[in-house]
């Protein structure tokens, strides 16, 4: 399936290089817009993700991220739910989170990334308002 993925993204970008207006994707003539981007997000260390292989690596450049302040993310989240106290908070509920990640077996079924911190301060905020 990804060679097939790859064939595809070729096609885009060799019509955006060239400038078509036009370009053949799966037996269909379709419009490519002047604009056109395509973008992928990888979490290879990620549970059930996977590398990209490499005929589709090339397709693409590389961008170097780092990791995310979860205090700062969460903090920012706790005060958008109207919760006053975020600071002291937000610190607690991500030390809570890491130190289940360290203590916790590493079975899959256990996430504790930002996803899942997400969605517990918004419960939060939602009882808050009740």
């Amino acid at each position: 399936i990804l060679s097939a993925v790859s064939q595809q993204i070729l096609t885009i970008q060799q019509g955006s290089l060239e400038r078509q207006k036009y370009i053949e994707l799966l037996g269909k003539t379709i419009g490519l817009h002047e604009n056109v981007g395509i973008f992928v997000t990888m979490n290879p260390g990620y549970a059930g993700r996977s590398n990209l292989p490499d005929n589709l690596k090339t397709l693409f450049r590389s961008v170097a991220m780092v990791v995310p302040d979860r205090n700062l993310i969460a903090q920012v989240m706790l005060y958008s739910q109207g919760i006053v106290s975020a600071e002291k908070l937000a610190s607690k509920v991500v030390d809570l989170f890491i130190m289940s990640q360290q203590k916790m077996s590493k079975q899959t079924h256990y996430d504790f990334g930002l996803r899942a911190l997400k969605t517990l301060l918004v419960s939060a905020g939602g009882l808050k308002r009740k």
